[in-house]
């Protein structure tokens, strides 16, 4: 079994002291490729160089929503020069979020669109973050890609039916993190997953955030490793045989971000 962490932060501070073992961790539970996703200028840069130290690790570049105010052209020109390091397969973590307002709408969303157009320019795909936009996320989306779709995720998916399907009509795939595994806070989400063409489902951590069960029994802090965990009730929703569905998730998340499926 081959699976794909397709969203984690190991740029976190809270891995500074034990990396090796969280990589040792994850390879040893099947967990052969990991996305490390950028959210800040930093945070970027620092992903660039994890993926270079360790074989199966990968990079992308993003100012995410809530540090929009801090995003410039000077921030896009400098990562358009990381994007030239061949680990680096997407861009983002980018999007709308009003629920907290870190930054103001209107930084929210002109950076938001920069990053939309210097993706598209780069040939990149995108990894997407969205929280309670009311349909502002999906009224740009469709505005760049109507026509022909876009590529993408969708993290950490917590949407309705409705916008699941609007973001399957758009070619987009849907990111599962380990909420799926929560009894209560899960249930909408296990309810929505079959609707999910298997193709289009990726399997994720968010690591250090949304520890899955049972791990989050015994620690806070979330690794790559407990992916696995993510992908078996994923499985176990969509009544799956586990082996068969990492092999699909893993050829889709390769095929996403241009990664070859036989590395």
């Amino acid at each position: 079994m081959k699976i794909f962490d397709s969203h984690c932060h190991l740029n976190d501070k809270s891995y500074d002291k034990d990396m090796d073992q969280v990589i040792d961790r994850a390879n040893a539970a099947d967990i052969d490729a990991m996305m490390i996703v950028g959210i800040t200028e930093r945070t970027t840069a620092q992903a660039v160089e994890i993926a270079a130290l360790y074989p199966g690790c990968y990079a992308s570049v993003g100012v995410h929503p809530h540090d929009a105010s801090s995003c410039n052209e000077n921030v896009l020109t400098n990562f358009k020069k990381l994007a030239k390091n061949p680990l680096v397969k997407a861009w983002g973590e980018t999007g709308l979020d009003f629920n907290r307002m870190y930054s103001p709408k209107e930084a929210q969303e002109k950076w938001f669109v920069r990053q939309l157009e210097t993706a598209e320019e780069l040939n990149l795909p995108l990894i997407f973050h969205e929280r309670d936009s009311n349909g502002r996320f999906l009224d740009i989306l469709k505005v760049h890609y109507s026509d022909d779709g876009c590529k993408g995720v969708v993290h950490c998916f917590s949407g309705d039916s409705n916008e699941l399907d609007e973001y399957i009509k758009l070619g987009l795939h849907i990111g599962i993190t380990g909420i799926i595994t929560i009894q209560s806070r899960g249930k909408g989400l296990r309810k929505l997953v079959p609707h999910i063409p298997e193709d289009r489902i990726l399997v994720e951590t968010d690591a250090p955030y949304l520890t899955p069960a049972p791990e989050k029994n015994k620690t806070r802090r979330n690794e790559p490793a407990f992916v696995r965990s993510v992908l078996m009730k994923v499985a176990d929703v969509l009544e799956a045989d586990p082996e068969e569905l990492a092999d699909t998730i893993w050829g889709s998340t390769c095929s996403l971000f241009n990664i070859n499926s036989n590395t």
